[in-house]
């Protein structure tokens, strides 16, 4: 049953019409999911901070990523950076949904020579947009990777755009996690409390080396942590 469907779920993603239908679906149920939540005391404000910082890197882990389009200021141009995979296409349909253009790479896990250049390609299309004054989304731990742990690709971003990251996070009160997904996936239930969190501003020098890369990359893993947990904390459970 599984494998029938795997079959079934790639011969979706290839047919664009399907893509587009179920990207409208789920940009739909996130509009409404988000439409029902209450603001948790003591969120960010995400608005001033992403405004004064712009255009600036905002990094956040997988799996915690599905209502993170809503806070961004809209009047300012957004960028998010989604992987190669299979759900490439219906992920890049709800997100453009969203007025945020995407750039398809890696976020920073090499395993052969077209991932290498893949990625490559992808960061220095992101140089460039930031350069341009377009705001970048991206999610800091490498699919299929180790969950919750920043890649070095956010890092080389900023050494080389001198762009700042901002560690993110966005929990709700109501909330499934999906044990059996790699990333522990949480969907963002109805009627429940959001708490926003977004960090200080975190800054890789453009001289920095492999050693200052590495700190920087264990930096901002552990800034999107504590954001994460500062979110739980406020977000709390149930109602």
């Amino acid at each position: 049953m599984s494998r029938r469907w795997k079959r079934l779920g790639k011969r979706l993603t290839r047919d664009r019409r399907a893509t587009a239908a179920i990207g409208g679906l789920i940009y739909g149920a996130l509009r409404w999911i988000h439409g029902t939540q209450r603001k948790a005391e003591g969120s960010s404000d995400f608005t001033e901070i992403l405004t004064r910082e712009h255009p600036a890197i905002v990094a956040l882990w997988h799996g915690q990523h599905l209502l993170a389009p809503f806070f961004r200021p809209t009047s300012l141009p957004y960028v998010a950076l989604l992987s190669k995979n299979a759900d490439a296409e219906i992920n890049a349909s709800v997100v453009e949904r969203f007025g945020i253009r995407t750039v398809r790479g890696s976020g920073g896990r090499v395993r052969d020579k077209a991932t290498e250049k893949g990625g490559a390609r992808a960061l220095i299309a992101l140089r460039r947009l930031l350069g341009e004054g377009v705001g970048v989304c991206m999610i800091a731990d490498v699919p299929k990777g180790v969950p919750r742990e920043a890649g070095l690709g956010i890092v080389t971003l900023a050494r080389i755009s001198g762009r700042p990251i901002i560690p993110s996070a966005a929990v709700t009160s109501r909330r499934r996690v999906v044990k059996s997904s790699w990333d522990q996936t949480t969907l963002p239930l109805p009627f429940g409390r959001i708490a926003v969190v977004l960090g200080p501003p975190i800054h890789v020098p453009p001289n920095a080396d492999e050693a200052m890369l590495e700190e920087k990359r264990r930096e901002v893993t552990r800034a999107i942590e504590d954001a994460n947990r500062m979110a739980l904390d406020l977000a709390g459970d149930g109602r």
